[in-house]
């Protein structure tokens, strides 16, 4: 059987975990907001419409900031139109998605789903079809503490100041499909202007400005530059989003998204840290890869496309997620905490029904597809300090990547509990791993648990909605070394006490 070492040290250090990249999104898209987490006439609506089921496991996949709302359709959205009295409320046609949108759930209606879910909003403003003064309404409707028009009315409403302290400055602008479409100057130049604005209002806010769609774009690395020659000392942050399918059947390469990952983020930062360099700026900007996850785009037509309707939350994009999708995305967290010293914000698109880790049908349950199990798991666990781990494995030979180790992992501290989070990128067979402790102190196996299934294309659906979910795994622990077997195509993740470990 091929093996992997694989080493941890309390001086590989990376950067503290950040909460925030366990993110996910929430958009005004297909059915992710109505029969997704609003349901007013579902059997566990509470007061307010939302479901409760769906809110359970929002809490349970362990969400800590949500984006919204959207996206695509931010890029024309009137914020007004979901406050105040619902029956007040405008029907309007969504351009984004080719869809009627009613404003039932609005601003209002978002931030009280947020409380309840235990979330920190992340709110995108229209920097489409808007500008500088729409941008400067919103933020006095949601933060201002009131004694003016706009902060008086959101009391009105019955609310007190929502506080939000994360905002995207538009969403995908280099994208020909974006409604108000801009060059990466006009961009810039309005992204500045807007984020100037916003911060004579208040100084300590936290700006994301629109990196490329997609890191395939034309124009990417040279619309991150310009971008942030006109943004950088405004903005905190600038957005990656990027979707991994396997629609051309070559699941090496498939296995091996994180690579591609990888990469984008490290162009990006050193796309970033040019700019600064221009600028003689000692100032770093952060990664907001607020947009993530896989996307089957074949897959996705048999409920994509415009059609001939203007519907109400028709079926969009809700992909079937199968246990290599999963390992897939546990394997995308991975490379993720691995950037915590440069991501400090990420998001899973979407929360539910759309490219979503939940479920739902209307008037009926909600499950948990099987991307659900390494994200909640990765949040419940990464804590404290994030610390590479030095990785001696075979490859795995791709046609996208060329040769890839067939093992990827990353570790994480926390007040005596050590993390270890494991994939086995092979479709051959398993690797057996051994994992050099000796240095950590590591005394006790307290969980140990993977993802996986002999049939890599194993689904959850409604009436097996445990097909697939988490199970324990054997390890053993002799003189500071852990050993175990990792299948082909797996995700596994450890918890260790090792009250004498030190990152100092």
């Amino acid at each position: 059987m091929p093996a992997a070492t694989l080493t941890i040290d309390p001086a590989f250090t990376i950067a503290p975990v950040n909460r925030r990249t366990f993110g996910t999104f929430v958009e005004h898209m297909g059915r992710c907001v109505y029969t997704g987490i609003y349901e007013p006439g579902h059997a566990t609506a509470d007061e307010d419409g939302f479901r409760k089921d769906v809110l359970e496991l929002t809490r349970e996949l362990g969400v800590s900031v949500v984006r919204y709302p959207g996206g695509n359709f931010v890029s024309g959205y009137r914020w007004e139109d979901g406050v105040g009295p619902r029956p007040d409320r405008p029907r309007r046609l969504d351009l984004a998605w080719h869809s009627v949108e009613t404003n039932e759930f609005g601003l209002d209606e978002f931030s009280r789903w947020c409380a309840k879910a235990g979330v920190e909003p992340m709110m995108a403003i229209n920097l489409g079809t808007r500008g500088v003064q729409e941008a400067l309404d919103l933020l006095e409707y949601t933060n201002h503490p009131g004694g003016t028009t706009l902060s008086d009315l959101r009391e009105q409403h019955g609310a007190s100041p929502y506080g939000i302290k994360l905002w995207c400055l538009g969403n995908e602008l280099d994208g020909p499909w974006q409604v108000g479409h801009k060059t990466p100057t006009e961009y810039g130049r309005l992204a500045a202007e807007t984020a100037r604005a916003m911060r004579m209002i208040d100084r300590d806010l936290q700006l994301v400005a629109c990196g490329s769609s997609s890191s395939k774009m034309p124009l990417f690395g040279t619309w991150e530059r310009d971008v942030l020659r006109e943004t950088y000392e405004f903005v905190e942050y600038i957005s990656c989003h990027a979707y991994y399918g396997n629609d051309d059947g070559d699941t090496a390469s498939f296995l091996a998204s994180a690579v591609d990952m990888d990469h984008f983020i490290e162009s990006v930062v050193a796309t970033a840290d040019h700019v600064g360099a221009e600028l003689k700026s000692s100032k770093k900007i952060g990664i907001s890869f607020d947009e993530w996850n896989v996307w089957y785009g074949e897959r996705s037509r048999r409920t994509d496309g415009p059609g001939d309707q203007w519907e109400v939350a028709p079926r969009r994009i809700e992909d079937e997620y199968n246990v290599t999708d999963a390992v897939v995305v546990g394997n995308l967290l991975i490379s993720l905490l691995r950037h915590s010293d440069r991501v400090g914000v990420a998001c899973l698109a979407q929360l539910a029904n759309v490219i979503a880790p939940i479920m739902t049908e209307p008037g009926g349950a909600a499950w948990r597809q099987p991307t659900f199990h390494p994200f909640a798991i990765t949040s419940r666990l990464a804590a404290g300090q994030v610390l590479r781990v030095e990785t001696d494995s075979p490859t795995v030979t791709t046609a996208k990547f060329g040769e890839v180790s067939a093992v990827d992992a990353v570790a994480t501290y926390d007040d005596g509990k050590l993390a270890v989070f494991a994939v086995n990128r092979s479709t051959e067979g398993p690797i057996e791993i051994t994992i050099d402790v000796s240095r950590s102190g590591v005394s006790t196996i307290d969980e140990a648990v993977i993802v996986h299934d002999t049939d890599g294309l194993a689904t959850n659906t409604p009436e097996h909605p445990d097909r697939i979910t988490p199970q324990k795994v054997d390890a053993q622990l002799v003189d500071g070394r852990l050993t175990m077997t990792l299948p082909a195509i797996s995700w596994t993740a450890l918890s260790l006490s090792a009250p004498s470990l030190s990152t100092n």
